[in-house]
């Protein structure tokens, strides 16, 4: 797996810089994903879970994701605001053997208080470079088409590839569908 770093992001003079950085699995570390989870699906983030999410059990998802990457299998990122981790996204590494050339993004989620700062973008632009520093050349990813973020990764270069209607339940009831996409990189 190639080598990971910490990145100093500035999005403006009027917002201060944060960090881009993989994470691991220390109390602190679970707890502030799992804080992000849970106040994520409550702001209607279609990300797996139902509201209401309990913290232990987004901590236990948390515990698992890093036990697959101490495997290998993702890279969890996270950016900081100073010493608060404010947003966090996946890059799934883990294919079939048919499939070593890609990557999937996966849990996008900013905290809700910090959203609109850039920090989702970034950590974008670092999934990518570390999907192609271990040799990917295609991420795809799924977004819900109600409340997603779509435009986020259109903005990034995404190509939409189409929708699947009534894939997962909002997590406060409701049918959404699905929105693919994918990206050449590298």
């Amino acid at each position: 797996m190639a080598a990971t770093k910490t990145l100093i992001v500035t999005r403006s003079r009027s917002l201060p810089a944060f960090a881009i950085k993989p994470l691991t699995a220390s109390p602190q570390t679970l707890d502030a994903l799992a804080d992000i989870l849970v106040e994520t699906v409550a702001a209607g983030g279609s990300v797996h879970f139902m509201h209401p999410l309990a913290l232990a059990d987004a901590r236990d998802f948390w515990a698992k994701a890093f036990a697959a990457a101490a495997r290998g299998e993702r890279i969890v990122l996270g950016a900081y605001d100073g010493e608060t981790l404010i947003s966090t996204v996946s890059l799934l590494l883990d294919t079939p053997p048919n499939q070593r050339h890609r990557a999937e993004i996966g849990k996008m989620m900013t905290h809700p208080r910090h959203r609109g700062r850039g920090a989702a973008a970034a950590l974008l632009a670092e999934a990518e470079r570390l999907a192609a520093a271990n040799g990917r050349t295609l991420l795809n990813l799924d977004t819900a088409a109600d409340d997603g973020a779509s435009g986020l990764y259109e903005k990034a270069g995404y190509v939409f590839a189409g929708s699947i209607p009534d894939f997962a339940f909002r997590p406060r009831g409701g049918l959404t569908a699905t929105k693919i996409y994918w990206k050449r990189i590298g």
